[in-house]
């Protein structure tokens, strides 16, 4: 599903989104990552929501997001309760949704300045 055809203005946005890709600008990454308006982190060893955990909650709130949008992959997966509940203490919202709508709420949000992180679990190939 492409999302983008132009460059919408000076963040990292997010092209195309794929069953095992996700595209930033014009770079495929086929591992889980992480997404800000400003950096990507790569190969963000998580391939399945049910790993997340506490030091998850700390590399998050280390880029310092008002919110989180967790892309599960194709399906909607929700996270445990206690890796939601970490990110909650801190301040810090957390949506879980499919990597497709994870992409078009980031755009949305990083559009309108926000600091939005994106978190697309990919499937481990």
């Amino acid at each position: 599903m492409d999302l983008s055809f132009e460059h919408p203005g000076e963040y990292l946005f997010v092209r195309r989104v794929g069953p095992d890709t996700v595209t930033v600008v014009d770079r495929d990454f086929r591992t889980s990552l992480l997404l800000t308006p400003e950096r990507v982190v790569e190969d963000w060893a998580v391939s399945d929501a049910s790993q997340l955990g506490a030091d998850d909650v700390e590399t998050f709130v280390a880029l310092g997001p008002e919110l989180v949008l967790l892309g599960t992959g194709e399906r909607q997966v929700f996270p445990p309760a206690a890796f939601m509940a970490g990110l909650l203490k801190k301040g810090i919202g957390v949506e879980a949704m499919t990597n497709g709508s994870a992409a078009r709420t980031y755009s949305l949000l990083a559009g309108e300045g926000r600091k939005v992180l994106a978190a697309f679990i990919l499937p481990k190939v």
